[in-house]
């Protein structure tokens, strides 16, 4: 059976390289005799898998030594408290809502402390990334970001100013589509299901110094405890073990293709043959504010509900799969990450031109 052109946004389109060298090593790992499933976290056959993950992926992102990374589960909701329980020390952090997931994250973190809305573009139907003035001296514990906005097809061009103040970014959707200055960071976090790996793992790129200051906060679940985490290895309870072993491979691939710069180029040539797709048609129009376009997730639509949803129904036949927008936003969303080729998008653009061609004269103002 033909592989279809997968555009779904998380469980996402993996490389089929890696799809075929798990396959070839399901039911015998490098000669061992059992499949990494059934492998023990804590044995010997196991060890040097997570330790490969872990040094690819620092070696892929440039990631300094003094930050922790951690392999953990539950993804990255998960984590919209973890980062309250472990960084809001003095009870007052900044977040900035330009979505669905920073408002989450956001409604999760006033749990436990005092959450400000610093910026938010809820009145626009987070078409933009709200302005920031310089948080520099604010007093705040952090200040949370979502990089890029899977939903509504927006990203961060530049990333806020924040002086001492950590920077806390949930990159979930843009990680590893491109290079990121770690050390602009006090914190990165990434649910693997877009562009890292299967569903389940939660990636997390902490400062030391921002986890070994203290403890988290007596509420914080043991397991949630980055600083009890990265003393175990990412092991205090039996890990995601198949989800980091996949995500290995995934990070060893996008090093073989030329890293994260090369993994940009490629992302932004696919991302511009379908904007400039959309903006050319008489038809379908982008949702997000060009300026802040999103590289990763590209929403748009024909402003005509069952027209929308006849697009997606016809592209589904034509075996483009995974386009339907978010149920909170309707419409059309492409999710172009690092495993999608550039062909699929081709299709797209394709497959628009001719229901557009077949609908010609239809707008919604008709």
């Amino acid at each position: 059976m033909a592989r279809v052109h997968n555009f779904n946004p998380g469980p996402a389109a993996l490389p089929l390289p890696v799809l075929e060298e798990v396959q070839a090593e399901l039911l015998d790992y490098a000669g061992e005799g059992l499949s990494v499933m059934e492998m023990s976290h804590r044995s010997a056959m196991y060890k040097p898998i997570y330790e490969e993950a872990e040094a690819t992926l620092r070696r892929v992102l440039a990631i300094p030594d003094d930050y922790d990374v951690l392999f953990l589960s539950g993804g990255a909701t998960l984590e919209f408290a973890a980062v309250a329980m472990n960084l809001m020390r003095t009870g007052r952090a900044g977040y900035v809502v330009s979505g669905n997931f920073s408002k989450k994250a956001y409604e999760e973190g006033a749990k436990y402390g005092e959450a400000l809305c610093i910026a938010t573009s809820e009145d626009t139907d987070y078409d933009r990334i709200p302005e920031v003035g310089d948080l520099s001296g604010s007093g705040l514990d952090y200040v949370h970001i979502c990089q890029n906005n899977t939903i509504f097809g927006t990203m961060w061009q530049r990333l806020p100013k924040t002086g001492d103040v950590p920077l806390v970014a949930d990159v979930s959707s843009c990680f590893l589509s491109m290079p990121l200055d770690v050390e602009r960071y006090g914190v990165i976090y990434a649910g693997a299901q877009k562009n890292a790996g299967p569903a389940g793992v939660a990636v997390i790129i902490v400062r030391h110094d921002l986890i070994a200051q203290g403890p988290a906060l007596p509420i914080c679940p043991t397991y949630l405890d980055w600083r009890l985490q990265a003393l175990q290895g990412s092991m205090l309870n039996t890990p995601n073990t198949w989800g980091i072993y996949v995500c290995g491979k995934v990070f060893k691939w996008v090093e073989e293709m030329g890293g994260l710069e090369a993994m940009e180029a490629r992302n932004r040539k696919k991302a511009s043959l379908l904007y400039d797709a959309i903006d050319r048609s008489g038809l379908f129009h982008g949702t997000a504010l060009p300026r802040d376009r999103s590289i990763s997730n590209v929403t748009f639509t024909t402003d005509i509900p069952e027209l929308d949803r006849e697009f997606v129904s016809e592209a589904a036949r034509a075996g483009l799969v995974g386009l339907g927008g978010h149920r909170l936003v309707g419409g059309m969303r492409a999710s172009i990450y690092n495993a999608v080729p550039k062909a699929s998008v081709e299709r797209l653009v394709g497959l628009m031109e001719e229901f557009e061609e077949l609908h010609a004269g239809t707008s919604a103002t008709e």
